[in-house]
């Protein structure tokens, strides 16, 4: 008996090049039997809405976009308590997710991957009341990925990240913040966090440190801290340009919570996405709470 497949698709996502590859998408799924259903999304958390509204009718539910579509799809099975399994073909700029879980950057070698890969147990993250796939962060660049245009995203790829954050070197906002994790509790002034589940970030590997597992129940935390000279500013550079934290200057730890308390509305982003403002987040990563076939 046929499985019933919901096939929401980012029309806008990249380049938009799965116009290109639909027919031949669809026929994979129909040939791997599954009965599909597919839905274009028209604007921004409107794949939150479907999967809220009919995830429940289908037996698997396959996206094709960016990170941030991932998200969207995500959040409604969280929302609605539904176990729905994932399949994911990555059409954004990036994909970080998508490059973490080893899922082919090739639309028709991910699709066969989405139907017919193998399901694997992911964690995901609560932030306050909201979730995330794989990154929450505050601070310098967390911006870049929602104020850079889709179209300078498509001529540019990771380029256009750079041009739109090398803008804010010279003008970073820093925040006095405590943080609490594991029964310890420090404070400092930060210009930049992250709490990530993967192995890349804005495209680039490694910056989350070595021995990163998905579903290992814990997050990767990573904190910077305001330079007080050119010369320590420098250093934080050199560390992130070569994926190495060999300063002072940047706190690295795993957790599977942390509390990060500002005196000021932090605004912060969650999968690339604009997340809201906040002066008190906690973050705890759910282990193993989705399935998304790799």
């Amino acid at each position: 008996m046929s499985q019933r497949v919901l096939f929401i698709v980012n029309p806008h996502s990249g380049k938009g090049q799965i116009r290109n590859h639909l027919l031949d998408i669809v026929d994979i799924m129909i040939k791997a039997d599954f009965e599909v259903t597919i839905y274009t999304t028209q604007g921004r958390a409107d794949a939150t809405q479907k999967v809220v509204e009919d995830g429940a009718g289908y037996d698997r539910i396959v996206c094709s976009g960016g990170d941030g579509t991932l998200d969207e799809v995500m959040t409604g099975l969280m929302e609605t308590g539904l176990s729905v399994p994932i399949g994911y073909i990555p059409a954004g700029s990036t994909n970080d997710f998508a490059n973490s879980l080893g899922i082919p950057k090739d639309m028709l070698m991910s699709a066969q991957v989405a139907v017919e890969g193998n399901p694997f147990p992911c964690d995901v993250g609560a932030f306050n009341h909201d979730t995330f796939v794989y990154v929450a962060a505050f601070g310098m660049f967390t911006e870049v990925s929602y104020k850079t245009s889709q179209q300078l995203k498509n001529i540019f790829g990771h380029l256009a990240y750079i041009m739109e954050g090398v803008k804010q070197l010279h003008d970073f906002t820093s925040y006095m913040m405590q943080v609490e994790h594991d029964g310890e509790v420090f404070q400092d002034e930060f210009i930049y966090g992250m709490v990530t589940n993967s192995v890349s970030v804005g495209g680039f590997k490694g910056m989350t440190g070595s021995d990163v597992k998905l579903d290992d129940g814990v997050f990767e935390v990573s904190l910077i801290r305001k330079p007080k000279n050119p010369i320590e500013l420098n250093e934080i550079l050199a560390c992130l340009t070569n994926m190495i934290d060999d300063t002072d200057l940047i706190y690295s730890f795993k957790t599977e919570e942390v509390r990060i308390t500002a005196k000021v509305p932090v605004a912060w982003t969650l999968d690339g996405e604009f997340g809201g403002e906040h002066e008190e987040v906690t973050i705890r990563n759910l282990k193993q709470k989705i399935t998304i076939f790799c």
